[in-house]
């Protein structure tokens, strides 16, 4: 790489510091954010403890299975078949589990890759206005994506990704899908004899979801018109008339760069812009230390933390008009650490990881994922 390629690489590198600086700017100026406006959230929680761990700036450094979810260009990198599988215990005792399988294929040029995920809770009590002690029912629901993933590198610097999912909402008696679809892109190259990343990513740009079922579907008398004598009439079949919702889309510019890279260690720091179709724009930044073999063996481990910062999740004194008392720990909100051990022979390797995620009111999480290779 000659000088001059360096030092516009850099520029730009620098440059991105500015964007969210800009990105409060104009927020000062009016706040139209169509907070609330969208469905399927769950499509935000990430794939992976090691996603969870670094925030969106995983976007930069995942070339693993996780980047399935994350950014599809960066698995174009992964060098042999590998399959994840994940749990995240969210709060208020849901779950997510998530699974996938990624290959190279034409020489390495070309990933192709499979990923399913689940979301939700069971056998909750039915509460109304009439009976606010419980109805005696119960109602499950269950979110689900599935998803199809090629990635594939246009030369040694330069990989692009398109992901397409379905996804489904089982909502109690009430069911929707949608469609959508990301896209990403990875730039790999090195500065001063290191690795550096970049990447941005759209997720989950897609259809409206709308909502049908038992409870949509009802029956409903006939409108009385002004001078008409009373009738008795059958109830006619009705159904509510429901509004589509839009899917969180959201859009990530990601960098990394090995500040200290051998052949046995590195440490890595990183940082990201956000700005979803819900939200305010947010930004956030990580580091992962990885030692690639301790003591000369073929065991691996990896140390990670991020801070991520979503503007319209901080508060003072009103809070969706409830008053609160902002404690001096939420001010952590959004801090999340973890690690991995692995074990990694030429034609094999597995690997455990885990993540801690603070969220503020709604309490800590946890995130375990299993990564398989051979």
């Amino acid at each position: 790489m000659n000088c001059s390629y360096s030092s516009r690489l850099l520029l730009a590198v620098l440059s991105l510091g500015f964007v969210p600086a800009v990105a409060v700017a104009q927020q000062d100026v009016a706040d139209n954010v169509a907070y609330g406006s969208t469905t399927a959230e769950f499509l935000l929680l990430g794939a992976n403890a090691r996603g969870t761990a670094l925030g969106g700036s995983y976007v930069a450094m995942a070339t693993d299975v996780g980047g399935l979810n994350a950014n599809p260009a960066a698995v174009a990198l992964i060098t042999r078949p590998g399959a994840q599988f994940s749990q995240y215990d969210y709060v208020a005792d849901t779950k997510l589990n998530w699974g996938a399988i990624a290959f190279p294929f034409g020489g390495g040029a070309s990933t192709f890759g499979i990923q399913l995920g689940t979301f939700g809770f069971s056998e909750q009590p039915v509460y109304t206005v009439e009976t606010p002690e419980g109805t005696g029912e119960v109602y499950d629901v269950s979110e689900t994506f599935a998803a199809v993933t090629f990635a594939k590198n246009f030369s040694d610097r330069f990989s692009v990704g398109f992901t397409a999912k379905g996804v489904f909402d089982q909502l109690g008696q009430a069911s929707g899908s949608a469609f959508a679809v990301d896209f990403g892109t990875h730039f790999h190259s090195a500065i001063g004899g290191k690795p550096i990343r970049f990447a941005f990513t759209l997720s989950n740009l897609g259809t409206k979801m709308s909502y049908d079922g038992d409870k949509i579907r009802t029956e409903a008398p006939r409108d009385q018109l002004p001078g008409e004598d009373p009738i008795t009439e059958e109830l006619q079949p009705a159904i509510y008339r429901t509004t589509g919702f839009s899917l969180p889309t959201v859009f990530r510019v990601g960098l990394a760069y090995d500040v200290v890279a051998s052949a046995s260690s590195r440490i890595t720091l990183m940082g990201e812009f956000n700005q979803a179709n819900s939200n305010k724009a947010g930004f956030g930044f990580g580091a992962e230390l990885a030692a690639m073999q301790l003591g000369g063996s073929n065991f691996g481990l990896a140390v990670r933390g991020s801070y991520t910062a979503t503007p319209s999740n901080t508060y003072d004194t009103d809070f969706f008009g409830v008053g609160v008392v902002k404690e001096s720990d939420e001010k952590s909100q959004g801090m999340a650490v973890g690690g991995g051990l692995n074990y990694q022979t030429p034609t094999f390797s597995i690997g455990f990881d885990y993540a801690w995620k603070k969220l503020g009111l709604l309490g800590n999480t946890n995130f375990f994922t299993v990564s398989l290779g051979w």
